[in-house]
This record gives C-alpha cells, sequence and structure tokens, in this order.
C-alpha cells in the first residue's frame, strides 16, 4: 500500500507541475520575510571598510562580512557574505540602502532559499509603508513581485534604522515564480522606453552612465539581445488590428494590463508608464513569452517630485505626455485590452485597494513599526522627519515632496479612478493556457485560467490529425490537479492518442453578455512523442550530492545517469539533455557512444569548463524536468523526461531496474552501474515523509507544535498555521497535498 501510495503522489505532482507552472507561483513568506513581527538584521563588519563603503558611494565592490538574523523564533549567523551600499539616488541620502549576498564569497549558498537581500531605507517615504503596501496589492493580485517586510538593521552593533526588506529579483526569483531560470532576465532602467531601435539586436545593448539600459542578468556569456529585439520591434511596428495576435505570441499581456493598473492607481510614477524605468523582462522558457515583473516601487501613493495630483490624472492617458510608451500607449488603442485594463482596474479597486482590510492592515502596520522609528537615528536626516511625521504621514500629508497622506490618495484615487472608468464589457481573459505533454496513451489534460464579471462558460476547441473541430466543456472543478475548485483555473481531460498524433487546440470562453475570447489565434500544437524506439534512458538521477560521487575534481556535484537499453551501441553526439522540457538544447552531448546495455555519468554542475561531461546548469533540489532529445533534423523529438519534486540529500533516483517504466527512491545509489544490482530498501529514507491518510474527520495531527503550512502542487499556501500541533483540513477537497514547517525542516505529503 505504501508503494502505491507513493507513486499516486508523485504521478500526481508530476501532472501539477507539468500545467500549472504556466501560472508564477508564489512562495510562503517563510521567516526572512515575515510580517508578523518585525526581525532584527545586524552586520558585523570592519569599521575601516565601512568608512571607505560610506565613502565611495557609486562602488558596487562587495566586502566580507557576518549576518546575523533574529525574529524572535530563528536566530542564526552567516560569515562571509557580501555587503555593499545599493539603489541610485538613495546612495547620496543619509540614510543608506544596502544589499546582501550570501552567495559572492561561498558559491551557491542560500539563506532559507534566497541568494541575496535588499536592504531599502525608504528615506523619501516618512510613513516607511508604501513600497510594503504596494508590494503586498501586487502579490495580492497574484503578480509575480517580491515579498518584503519590515526589519530593523544594525551595523556593527549601532542602530541603522528600520528598513524593508525587500526580495531581490535574480535566477533564483524567476526559478521561484516561474519554474525556470535559463531564459533571458533583463534589468530595465531609465530610460527603458522599450521604442524601436531596429532590427538589429545589438542596438539594444545601448549605456546609460555606466551600465546598459537593459542589462541582461542571465546567459550573460551569451549576450544575445535577439529576444529582446523581437518583443519590441513586433510591439512597436505591428498594425493595431494585427497587434494581439501577434503581440500575445511573445508577452503576457493580461498579467501586464493587470501590473498597469496597479501602477496606475499606486501612482507608480518612477516605473516604465511615466518615467520608463524599474522593471524587469524575463522571457518564460516554459511558455516562451515574456514576463513583466515591477521594481523599486517605493515612489507611490501620492509621493510627487514634478507638481502633479496623481490621484486624478486620467487613468487612460497616465503615460509621461511627450515621450513615446508603447507598452502601455499601444496596449490602450486596443479596444480589447482597453477594457481588459479597466476590468482588473475595477478589480483591484473592488477586492484590495478599495477594502476596510487594506486600511486596518495599514493601521496595524503603523502601530508595529512605531516604535523602531522613534529610535531611527538615520530618519531625521534627510528631511527633518520626526514620530510627529511619521503619525501624520498616514492621514496627511507632511509637505514639500509628500502633499498628501496614505488613506486620504488611496481614498481620492480610488474614486476618481471610478468616475474615469468607461463603463465597458471586456469579454473573458484567457491566460495560462497549457497540457501535460503527455506520452502516448495517457490522458491529454488541458489548463486555462479564465475570468469574467459574469462568465458563463470555457470550452477546448480541437482537432486530431487535422480531421473536424471538436468543443468539450471544461470545468473548475478541482479535477485533473487543478486541486482547488473555484480558483480561476479551468480543465478538462481528454483520452490519451497514440504516438505520432497531432493534436490542435484553443480555448473559448463566454460571459453572460455574449462576449466572447478565443485564444490563441493560432491553435496550439502537440505532437504526441513516439514511444522510446532507441530505449535511451534517463536512468537514475542525484540533484543534491554531498557524499556519494565526486567527479574529477574531486567536487560532489547534481549528476544524471543514461542508460542504453538497447542491443547496439548509440552516438549521443547529435543528442541533447536539458533540464527544460521546453528548451532541448540547452546542452549537446560530446562526440561519445554508449555501448549496449551501457551507462555514461553525465556532470550537472554548472561548469561546462571542466570538462565534455559537464553541463551548464545543476538541478534543482526542490523539483523540475530533465529530457533527453534527438537531433535537429527530428525537430528535438524528446526521446525520454522525467519532472520530479522535492529531492533529498544524497539519495539518488531512478528506476527500479534499468529502463523500467516505475520509479523509486535509493538509498544506495548507483551512478555509472545497474539499478537491478541494488536490493531495493522497502522503507527508503523519503524527502517526503509520507502519511497515508493522517486526516481523521478532516483533522492532521503531529507530534510536536511548531509553524507550517498546507500547500498544493502548485506551491500555492492553502493554509497556515501558527505554533500548533494540528490542521483542521476539512474544507479543503479530498487530495494529495504537502505540509512544510516553516523552517523547511519538515516535508511531508498529505492525503486528506
Amino acid at each position: 500500500m505504501k508503494k502505491i501510495t507513493l507513486l499516486l503522489a508523485i504521478a500526481i505532482s508530476t501532472l501539477a507541475s507539468k500545467f500549472t507552472n504556466a501560472q508564477p507561483q508564489f512562495p510562503a513568506d517563510g521567516e526572512i520575510y515575515t510580517s508578523s513581527v518585525v526581525p532584527r538584521i545586524d552586520i558585523l563588519i570592519h569599521p575601516d571598510t565601512l568608512n571607505w563603503i560610506y565613502e565611495n558611494v557609486e562602488s558596487d565592490h562587495e566586502f566580507r562580512a557576518v549576518f546575523v538574523f533574529d525574529n524572535g523564533t530563528v536566530h542564526d549567523t552567516i560569515h562571509d557574505i557580501g555587503f555593499r551600499l545599493r539603489g541610485n539616488t538613495s546612495r547620496y541620502s543619509q540614510k543608506k540602502s544596502f544589499k546582501v549576498s550570501f552567495n559572492t564569497f561561498i558559491s551557491g549558498r542560500k539563506y532559507h532559499g534566497v541568494e541575496k537581500l535588499n536592504l531599502n531605507g525608504e528615506h523619501n517615504d516618512p510613513s516607511i509603508t508604501r513600497a510594503k503596501l504596494c508590494w503586498n496589492i501586487f502579490r495580492e493580485s497574484n503578480i509575480a513581485s517580491p515579498r518584503a517586510n519590515h526589519t530593523e538593521v544594525y551595523i556593527n552593533g549601532n542602530y541603522h534604522g528600520l528598513y524593508i526588506n525587500v526580495e531581490h529579483i535574480d535566477e533564483e526569483f524567476v526559478k521561484t515564480y516561474f519554474g525556470n531560470n535559463d531564459g533571458n532576465l533583463y534589468k530595465c532602467l531609465w530610460p527603458a522606453d522599450l521604442t524601436y531601435r531596429g532590427a538589429d539586436p545589438d542596438l539594444y545593448k545601448f549605456t546609460s552612465g555606466d551600465r546598459r539600459t537593459y542589462e541582461l542578468k542571465i546567459n550573460e556569456e551569451e549576450d544575445d539581445y535577439s529576444d529582446l529585439a523581437e518583443f519590441i520591434d513586433i510591439l512597436n511596428n505591428t498594425p493595431i488590428a494585427e497587434l494581439p495576435c501577434e503581440l500575445e505570441k511573445v508577452f503576457n499581456v493580461q498579467d501586464y494590463l493587470k501590473i498597469a493598473a496597479i501602477d496606475v492607481l499606486s501612482a507608480n510614477w518612477d516605473g516604465y508608464i511615466y518615467n520608463k524605468n524599474n522593471f524587469y523582462l524575463y522571457r518564460n522558457t516554459k511558455t516562451g513569452l515574456f514576463e513583466y515583473i515591477p521594481y523599486d516601487v517605493d515612489n507611490t501613493f501620492g509621493i510627487d517630485w514634478f507638481g502633479i495630483d496623481w490621484a486624478s490624472r486620467d487613468i487612460y492617458n497616465w503615460a509621461h505626455s511627450s515621450e513615446p510608451r508603447p507598452l502601455f500607449t499601444r496596449l490602450m488603442q486596443v479596444a480589447e485590452y482597453k477594457a481588459q485594463y479597466t476590468y482588473y482596474l475595477k478589480q483591484a479597486i473592488a477586492e484590495v485597494t478599495g477594502k476596510q482590510s487594506l486600511m486596518d492592515y495599514m493601521f496595524a502596520v503603523r502601530e508595529q513599526i512605531r516604535p523602531y522609528v522613534a529610535d531611527d537615528p538615520y530618519y531625521p536626516l534627510n528631511y527633518g522627519y520626526n514620530i510627529e511625521s511619521f503619525n501624520t504621514s498616514f492621514t496627511a500629508g507632511t509637505g514639500a515632496h509628500v502633499p498628501v497622506g496614505l488613506q486620504p490618495y488611496i481614498q481620492n484615487r480610488n474614486s476618481i479612478a471610478l468616475s474615469q472608468a468607461q463603463n465597458t464589457n471586456a469579454a473573458p481573459m484567457i491566460k495560462y493556457i497549457t497540457h501535460n505533454s503527455p506520452p502516448a496513451l495517457q490522458q491529454m489534460i488541458v489548463s486555462a485560467s479564465a475570468e469574467d464579471e459574469s462568465l458563463n462558460s470555457v470550452m477546448l476547441e480541437y482537432r486530431i490529425n487535422n480531421g473536424p473541430w471538436e468543443q468539450t466543456t471544461m470545468a473548475d472543478n478541482g479535477q485533473h490537479g487543478d486541486i482547488i475548485p473555484g480558483d480561476g483555473i479551468f480543465t478538462v481531460a481528454l483520452p490519451g492518442m497514440a504516438s505520432g498524433t497531432l493534436f490542435e487546440f484553443r480555448i473559448k470562453a463566454k460571459d453572460n453578455n455574449q462576449a466572447i475570447s478565443t485564444k490563441p489565434c493560432e491553435p496550439m500544437r502537440y505532437n504526441v512523442p513516439v514511444t522510446n524506439p532507441m530505449k535511451l534512458y534517463i536512468n537514475e538521477f542525484m540533484a543534491s550530492n554531498s557524499t556519494t560521487i565526486a567527479d574529477e575534481y574531486g567536487e560532489y556535484d547534481d549528476w544524471i545517469e543514461i542508460y542504453n537499453g538497447s542491443n547496439q551501441a548509440i552516438w549521443l553526439g547529435d543528442k541533447y539533455l536539458s533540464d527544460n522540457l521546453n528548451n532541448p538544447v540547452k546542452w549537446a552531448f560530446p562526440d561519445t557512444t554508449i555501448a549496449a546495455g551501457g551507462f555514461v555519468l553525465v556532470w550537472a554542475d554548472g561548469q561546462p569548463a571542466q570538462g565534455p561531461m559537464h553541463t551548464p546548469y545543476k538541478l534543482d533540489k526542490d523539483g523540475e524536468e530533465i529530457g533527453i532529445f534527438n537531433n535537429q533534423a527530428s525537430g528535438y523529438a524528446q526521446i525520454d523526461a522525467i519532472t520530479y519534486t522535492n529531492q533529498s540529500t544524497d539519495i539518488s533516483m531512478g528506476r527500479v531496474i534499468d529502463g523500467a517504466f516505475e520509479w523509486k527512491l535509493f538509498t544506495n545509489p548507483t551512478p555509472g552501474s545497474s539499478n537491478s544490482l541494488v536490493g531495493i530498501d522497502e522503507k527508503p529514507v523519503l524527502p517526503f515523509t509520507l502519511w497515508p491518510n493522517p486526516a481523521v474527520n478532516g483533522i492532521i495531527f503531529l507530534s510536536e507544535s511548531i509553524d507550517f503550512a498546507i500547500f498544493d502542487f502548485a506551491g500555492r499556501k492553502l493554509l497556515e498555521f501558527r505554533n500548533s500541533n494540528q490542521a483542521d483540513v476539512s474544507k479543503l477537497k479530498p487530495g494529495v497535498y504537502i505540509l512544510r514547517s516553516s523552517d523547511a525542516r519538515t516535508s511531508r505529503f498529505i492525503i486528506n
């Protein structure tokens, strides 16, 4: 029974991860970003070094320091962290902002899953709350954006004030939120207006000051701006009538429209729409679409340096009046997008900014952080603020660049925005269309997100092998890996199809006003892969190797074992191994042959310079994909693949016997040799402890009281419990979930 339950859990996890990764995933706040308390961060650094940092404010040189974190529950000391100033104009303020890096001097090191922290002084904002509030609104609106909380910062024992700790946007961020990090990530700072400069990708490498305007943060060695150039070309040069079909091939338009609505409501003038500044673009390799990620939102909610009344500025003509902003202005020329933008703006007011709970939260934050502001020695230095300035700033302006308080700004903006909003009916918004990439004869699961004020139906239109088009209803009922009924994710399952079948589909949604959306314009296509004719298998892998086997450099790195189950040798020189099934050519096998019945060991260590069997990527311990792909002539056809979930250190995952369908976890890994030579432990040490049916009448009982949360397989936090030894999960639909403690030391599958 345990074996069956484990296979069920792995199967459901694989299914869910394959089609929910099109949506952003949202990690829990955890210990670092907890908002229930104000954690304390101490930096210990040589005084002479600290003086040098303050005297050389433009320097990004990182110095060794000691980091101490204390939130009342967790107290940790981390040596050899990198420490420097961060920011732009804030470098010249009296209250500096800082960057902490855990992996500068120790490669690959993370602290509670993150490599870097941004400690922002918020010297412009007398409430020290605007950025935190803005990030909350983005996240409550399901926009991939940084986690943030207030924290007090001490340097060498001296109190440097109250800060906002904001999650750093880098390869770890996009991996966490989008499930992949091999696409290009561009940091876009002033003057990043996204205007067309020409077809040559290198034209978009222009600089402002000592940095590129569109600064590549991933794949820097390749330095290939072709995807950005294509996106900007389509955005600027496509006729308006054709823009929706063309732009949605390369850009997540619907999520951007929601971001634009929040930017306008919060008066984020220092972002793209007004100041051509402060955003990231990430090419999501799961979907092939650019994702817009907001960044640096401290100049919001009425902070003003231009003499503009941001609360009354026209919601449709909010961009800079004398400079091009094609990503906003061209979308507003498309009736469909303008109506959707209006829908998202009204939705944000109704569900977030216009609710009393936001005001209650805001004033609760004021009470929580007041003592830390009162003692902040740097708070008064730039603008003469005092504790009365802080108290007042929530309900009234403090003068100069803060003419209005937080509460009156939000109330006025909501009221005026609603009066400006056109009375239009947006057709249903459809996004996150994906499927589970099934092998032959396995169910085809199609998933999409759809929303509308009065959604009537969501249909799958499809055809098989160029046959007639058919329709079937999609449902939001928690089936087929959706997990949560009523979450706006619609799914449908179709019977398995034979190898080589061509499956084409699109999604059609209708509302009660008979407005219809059909996405995408050109049907999506999927060729059911031919069953592994080569008998070339991913046979075993280890995503966290500490002591099991070392490479030729004596390093204990991730590894993948390839097995040739055929009766003849196979040349690997025209084949590929990838950790992203949507990007098959991430690593090409060298000119090597694998003997019949033989094994090849590949080191997934991110160090290709170490030799021909070392890949440019590492495996993710928390789960991802591995795939073998055929040559270019085959269209990079998938030969074999696996999607796995969380792994444990020095425990491998492999086929029960070489080339078998069934997988199992091995306490005695066998890299480079036959799995069948090892007796399989009937009770292996699992990365998750499996509880068969632990919920008794909807209640889970633990052996001790801990902080923990319940997640679905999409990584969404469903329930959270503090200092408790039991969990009421009766309101969750029957299924398989994950229980994880806040310190990540306890992780278990649970079956409700």
